[in-house]
């Protein structure tokens, strides 16, 4: 990528990691040429991607405005938003940002890194969106730092490749879409299809092995690029970056246009002091699931994306029923990447599928919730779920991947392999995707998918939007796999006595973290929050072993006195003990030759 050339843009940034201790960024903010009605400002409220209202902006500690060296007044007009009194010259807007949000939505700063996105440090100039934004970005003072480098996809303006400096972005939208890591991490770099793809490794990692992980992302990303450009292998993108924040225990992704945001445990990254295994640990395993789930994105939700998303309303909640299609399709394809990409083999595939049905079929939520509404409900459920979550919602991620292998399974079975979901992939890229940005930015409507599956398919697929998508019908795997030569079985063990509750640990003592609806605790009056104390007079504590060794010396059917705390009050129970009520589902590869009948494979 060649540097843009030297250009002072209309909108200037300037943050410096202030006060590593004291996780302070220090920003300034530039104008060249300020609303001469007064200069409105406002931070987002939310961030792409991730469907939760966030107030970033309560993580700003102080802020003020000057011109010409002279104060000028900054009135808030709402939690987010400012309006500067008129300024007859440039307005500079200084603030400072308290960063001590380790995940990979906000900012983080301390002594050994700093992470931010976009959304929570650029305030953004209205009427101004459109013009270039530059953003210089300092180093912080001390020796320590003197190793830092900064990783980001955003276009080097005055900065080297990993250096401090200028960078800019041709507009505000894409600024917040190039998170920013900086401090000494490990770095490394491979080629997809020609284009460089660069891993940033952040927190301490002993012996990781880059070179597995180089070769293992090469084959995913080559995978999926030449999936949805099987001619071209062209990617959407000139550069890609892995940025991962490997911690003791952690979990997440957040896509962007040319990079993702990961954070993971570092036992889950490979290791050279680790046993050679042609397929990867269960760790590793849902690392590189996750960093294929936020690539898919690339494609799908970051260039084919919503009506409503194009462009992101980011003051407010921007509601769409269809997240199932861009996190449940994409969360269908993760998996399906690493079996086309040689990964893993087609056993430990089904087995994935197993595991994501099984955790669709645990919560009663499923039937009465559909993936359209928990879509259009994830502002104020999904992503604010509590301890009734799987009584009352249902994910569109797991069932949403469910629904994409139902599609798929019957486009494949119905047009006798001559299509499937792929073809319904590559239609939305090219009518949708592929010329986002900057050209087309219009996103797909409910009606515009729907008429699409049919059209690519040849099929009328309605049906199973009604039931699936709008309905809460559970999908029939048996049915639907029967023709590829994989078998659906039932391997709960029914003599198993259960409480049907999720259970955590506080201090020595065993809490009730869930109680599910129809089981055995609920219908003894148990609850979530409940300490348990004694069943039938003998101590419960936090290791869920003794919990279970205590089950296991009853059968199903008989009763057991409990004593738990509610609050701080002791109260009894008597539980009558269920059997497990949730299938413990198993796919196994029933042909005689081990192979399904091209299932994993793209169609003819």
């Amino acid at each position: 990528m060649k540097k843009a050339q030297t250009k002072q843009a209309a909108i200037q940034y300037t943050i410096v990691p202030k006060d590593l201790a004291g996780h302070i960024f220090e920003v300034t903010l530039n104008v060249a040429a300020p609303a001469p009605e007064g200069q409105v400002l406002a931070l987002p409220a939310w961030i792409p991607g991730s469907y939760m209202i966030r107030e970033f902006s309560r993580n700003i500690v102080q802020i003020r405005a000057e011109a010409n060296g002279k104060s000028v007044a900054l009135a808030k007009l709402d939690k987010h938003t400012w309006q500067a009194a008129p300024a007859y010259s440039a307005l500079t807007v200084h603030y400072e940002v308290y960063a001590w949000d380790l995940s990979v939505r906000a900012a983080h700063l301390d002594q050994n890194h700093g992470f931010f996105n976009g959304t929570s440090v650029y305030l953004r100039v209205l009427g101004q969106e459109e013009t270039p934004h530059q953003v210089d970005i300092v180093r912080p003072a001390g020796e320590a730092a003197k190793a830092w480098r900064v990783a980001t996809a955003l276009t080097e303006l005055g900065a080297k490749r990993y250096g401090f400096g200028t960078y800019i972005a041709p507009n505000y939208d894409e600024l917040i879409d190039h998170p920013v890591e900086m401090g000494d991490f490990e770095l490394a770099s491979f080629k997809a299809h020609g284009i460089v793809h660069d891993i940033v490794i952040s927190g301490r990692v002993p012996n990781l092995d880059m070179a597995r992980l180089q070769a293992d992302l090469k084959a995913i990303c080559e995978t999926q690029i030449a999936f949805f450009e099987p001619q071209a292998k062209r990617a959407p993108m000139e550069r890609y970056l892995f940025l991962t924040m490997a911690v003791g225990d952690g979990y997440g992704g957040l896509e962007h246009r040319a990079s993702t945001a990961l954070i993971c445990a570092r036992a889950d990254l490979p290791s050279t002091a680790a046993p050679k295994s042609s397929e990867p640990g269960e760790g590793y395993l849902k690392f590189l699931g996750l960093c294929s789930h936020e690539y898919f994105h690339t494609w799908n939700v970051k260039r084919i994306k919503p009506a409503v998303f194009a462009p992101y309303d980011l003051r407010a909640e921007a509601y769409t029923p269809l997240l199932w299609l861009f996190e449940g399709f994409t969360s269908y394809y993760d998996d399906l990447m690493l079996v086309r990409s040689g990964i893993i083999g087609e056993e430990t595939y089904l087995k994935l599928v197993a595991k994501t049905a099984g955790s669709v079929l645990r919560g009663i939520g499923r039937t009465k919730q559909s993936v359209a509404d928990s879509s259009f409900d994830a502002w104020g459920k999904y992503y604010r779920q509590d301890e009734n979550a799987p009584n009352a919602i249902t994910s569109y991620y797991t069932k949403g991947s469910l629904i994409a292998l139902a599609f798929d399974l019957t486009i494949r079975a119905k047009t006798g392999g001559k299509k499937s979901l792929d073809d319904v992939m590559l239609a939305l890229w090219h009518g949708f995707g592929r010329d986002f940005y900057p050209a087309n930015l219009r996103g797909v409507t409910e009606a515009e998918v729907e008429a699409l599956f049919d059209e690519v398919s040849g099929l009328k697929l309605k049906p199973m939007f009604e039931r699936y998508v709008r309905g809460t019908e559970d999908l029939p795997l048996a049915k639907l796999y029967a023709p590829f030569g994989v078998k659906v079985t039932d391997e709960r063990k029914s003599a198993k006595p259960s409480f049907d509750v999720g259970i955590g640990r506080e201090g020595m003592d065993c809490k009730l973290t869930q109680v599910h609806e129809g089981g055995a605790a609920h219908l003894a009056g148990l609850s979530a929050g409940d300490v348990l104390v004694a069943i039938d007079g003998l101590r419960v504590t936090g290791n869920p072993s003794n919990f279970d060794g205590l089950l296991a010396r009853y059968r199903v059917g008989e009763s057991v006195s409990v004593h738990a705390f509610r609050r701080d009050e002791l109260v009894t129970f008597n539980v009558k003990l269920q059997g497990d009520r949730v299938p413990a589902i198993s796919l196994a590869l029933a042909r005689t030759d081990k192979k399904s009948k091209g299932l994993a494979r793209p169609s003819a």
